[in-house]
């Protein structure tokens, strides 16, 4: 009888924004999966939110993060390889195989590939995709309720006209990642 590999996804959510952290999620599908996983930028907001309840609540679900500090010190690479170990390491089941979106691997122990268009080809990164997405635009809605005049709320820290206006008019406050090129202009314009 063959043994079955415990596989996980990991996917990443929020490198390109100015502010906020990078968020990364590992997903361990549950025996069946779940019907209707797709890389997290092809679903709907209300299909994203359900498909994140069904996996949470039957999946294994690990979730790691790096702050816009962290960005800044070690750049936004590093700081996502970071927060992809950190998504591994917070599972409750060591995995056997561990299957990565991109083209890069973080530098750890466990048996891995990257997967360039993972999100779209393996269901267990679809489901990592979207759990590091809500996770990070749930940061930064109530991000939001501190710093209003960025409008995170609906472009959590993507570079907007509404955001790169409030970054010229307010500054940067500490959730900018400072070594990113509008904030670091913003900075010397104060």
């Amino acid at each position: 009888m063959a043994v079955t590999q415990i596989v996980a996804g990991v996917d990443e959510a929020g490198r390109g924004p100015l502010a906020g952290p990078v968020v990364a999620a590992a997903v361990i599908l549950c025996k069946g999966g779940i019907d209707g996983l797709d890389d997290s930028k092809k679903l709907t907001p209300r299909r994203r939110s359900e498909l994140e309840a069904l996996i949470r609540e039957r999946c294994r679900v690990g979730v790691g993060v790096a702050e816009p500090d962290e960005i800044d010190r070690i750049n936004i690479l590093q700081a996502t390889l970071v927060a992809m170990r950190r998504a591994v390491d917070a599972l409750d089941t060591v995995p056997d195989r561990v299957l990565v979106d991109g083209n890069r691997l973080p530098d750890w122990g466990y048996s891995a590939e990257a997967v360039i268009g993972g999100d779209a080809l393996h269901p267990c990164i679809s489901a990592a995709s979207i759990i590091a997405k809500e996770e990070r635009d749930r940061i930064m809605r109530a991000a939001a309720q501190d710093h209003p005049h960025y409008g995170w709320a609906s472009n959590k820290g993507y570079p907007t006209r509404v955001h790169l206006d409030a970054l010229r008019a307010h500054g940067p406050c500490d959730l900018h990642r400072r070594s990113f090129g509008p904030v670091a202009q913003a900075l010397l314009d104060l």
